[in-house]
């Protein structure tokens, strides 16, 4: 209100008060002239108090929480908000995330999970190699999903990939017999046993 005053009594202008108010010329032009008219109370937004134009009907809210406790609860608001869309329920998921805090069914505060020990790497290439599959349209979104089969020594981050099909026992059995052929047998027989059981 100070700013207004000063504008008033012609120690500012408003390009000076629309400044310091961050608003646009415009703007404080409409604020001022509300102030002139009403005072202080002429300053308050006048949709204050009123429920929001966008705001979704008590219905559709109600109705979208209902489907979310029976059919997605546990699921985060996001992923949430895709199923519910997926079922004729469209809202964005930073609105359902307001509801469900609202109805103290979603906690923004999520426990982590605690971190893994933290081991000494192997010292000599072959102890210990790690094998595991990675599902993903790697070739682009036109074509399916594929496997890429991913060998890792743990002493030296050697690593050796072969696609596939799918995550299956042949499939990791045939990419340890690569490994094996590329790196002898010390740095492939000391693995069988946790390749395979990575793979079934």
């Amino acid at each position: 209100m100070l700013v207004f005053d000063q504008l008033r009594e012609g120690q500012l202008n408003m390009c000076d008060v629309a400044g310091r108010l961050q608003i646009g010329y415009r703007q404080c032009a409409r604020s001022y002239k509300r102030y002139r008219a009403e005072g202080a109370k002429g300053l308050v937004h006048m949709s204050r108090g009123r429920p929001s134009n966008r705001a979704k009907p008590k219905e559709f809210r109600c109705e979208a929480l209902r489907l979310y406790q029976e059919k997605y609860e546990g699921f985060g608001p996001t992923l949430a908000a895709e199923k519910l869309a997926g079922d004729g329920f469209v809202l964005d998921h930073e609105t359902l995330r307001r509801w469900l805090l609202a109805e103290g069914k979603w906690n923004k505060k999520r426990g982590r999970r605690k971190h893994r020990s933290w081991r000494e790497r192997k010292e000599h290439f072959g102890e210990l190699v790690q094998l595991d599959g990675s599902h993903h349209k790697w070739f682009g979104r036109e074509h399916t999903s594929s496997c890429l089969m991913n060998m890792v020594d743990d002493a030296t981050s050697t690593t050796l990939s072969m696609m596939d099909n799918e995550e299956t026992t042949e499939a990791a059995m045939r990419t340890l017999w690569l490994w094996i052929e590329r790196y002898g047998v010390d740095g492939g027989k000391k693995s069988l046993l946790k390749a395979t059981s990575l793979a079934s």
